[in-house]
């Protein structure tokens, strides 16, 4: 057993570092423009959140950015709450931002992808930026896209996305949890031009393309019966029909923030839902990446219970989770260090105990258990 377990860390552990060397590889961006050039159609679609978009509406409209280069489309997706009335409020009070709010068709399974593709048909400029109501934008939000795609004239532009800051163990696990993944797609897109591998994660809070290129691939057809993957299902399209034109942001000015769960029962409904669609890739190595994670989750939660049993030596158990340890390190207080968010560090090591207990659940919640979100049950 512990040579399988060694077997399985070390090819885990390649995986890990070359994608902490593609993080490395991943150049900043530089030399942000002061005359923005590009047009933007900011897309959010909302279903009741009353209490998240007053933060998200304020952000946008301290953009540093010319109101008349950007419009923003609000999508409402059957919101019960004071979600619409906030919206009116802010268009009231803020004439000169130009905004639109219209309603959601859902006739598919993902309502999100519905309310997307409705806005696209709708949206005055070419570049389209997807972002969600629970997030807040950073004031050179527009300003580090405009630069990335006039010094890169890309197809598609995925960008950097963390947690507020919060307090409680819950919180400072989510976020290093969230930050694994940042690393992940960040490596992941700065090893895109070799051989082996290819971008496979982005998140729709941070996600611009054009609409044209989104025409090209024929949007979201193919996989409108899954819930979510607006945006992981739409990168693996693009980056096959345009694989020299998919980028990353990598810039601080670009970072997008979101808020972490505050129940332990709305973390795994998230998790379970992200996980859910990972049987859809197309990719196999994408599927290689998910079946290898799960593969180290299940050999580190054995290897502890044969421990426990005192079927294997603590200390053969203590050098594999070693092993793991430093190598997750490494890539993870990379991507801290980027988010500027290295005191969460200070929980890696409980952190890194409860992790493969905590993945493997998600990984068996996934292929068996149905999951709510936005009220509604898939």
């Amino acid at each position: 057993m512990i040579y399988l377990a060694f077997f399985i860390c070390l090819l885990y552990g390649f995986l890990v570092l070359y994608l902490s060397k593609g993080f490395d590889r991943l150049k900043d961006l530089e030399n942000v423009q002061n005359k923005p050039v590009t047009s933007f159609s900011i897309l959010v679609p909302f279903r009741n959140e009353e209490l998240n978009l007053p933060g998200l509406l304020e952000s946008i409209i301290a953009l540093d950015y010319p109101t008349a280069q950007f419009e923003l489309i609000l999508i409402n997706d059957a919101s019960s709450d004071a979600s619409v009335s906030i919206v009116n409020r802010s268009k009231t009070k803020h004439p000169t931002l130009n905004l639109t709010l219209i309603d959601n068709n859902s006739i598919s399974g993902s309502p999100k992808k519905d309310a997307i593709h409705k806005a696209i048909a709708l949206a005055s400029y070419d570049w389209i930026i997807t972002t969600d109501a629970d997030c807040v934008v950073p004031e050179t939000w527009l300003r580090a896209f405009d630069s990335m795609i006039t010094q890169q004239s890309p197809k598609m532009v995925a960008a950097p996305v963390s947690y507020l800051p919060k307090s409680g163990f819950l919180h400072k696990f989510q976020l290093l949890d969230f930050l694994s993944f940042q690393g992940i797609t960040m490596g992941s897109f700065g090893m895109k031009d070799k051989k082996f591998g290819h971008p496979f994660l982005c998140n729709g809070a941070n996600l611009c393309y054009t609409k044209e290129s989104f025409k090209a691939v024929n949007g979201f057809a193919g996989n409108h019966h899954i819930p979510s993957g607006d945006d992981v299902f739409l990168l693996e399209k693009m980056f096959k029909k345009f694989p020299e034109d998919i980028q990353f942001i990598k810039s601080k000015e670009a970072i997008v923030l979101t808020s972490s769960k505050d129940s332990f029962k709305e973390l795994i409904q998230q998790r379970v839902r992200w996980a859910a669609k990972t049987t859809a890739y197309d990719s196999t190595y994408t599927k290689f990446v998910g079946v290898l994670v799960f593969a180290t989750s299940l050999t580190m939660v054995t290897l502890f219970i044969l421990g426990s049993l005192g079927e294997l030596p603590w200390l053969h158990v203590g050098f594999i989770f070693l092993l793991k340890f430093n190598i997750d390190f490494v890539l993870l207080y990379k991507t801290s260090q980027f988010f500027e968010q290295q005191d969460v560090m200070k929980s890696y090591f409980i952190s890194s105990l409860l992790h493969p207990f905590y993945t493997l659940l998600i990984a068996i919640l996934s292929l068996k258990k149905s999951y709510t979100w936005k009220d509604r049950t898939y």
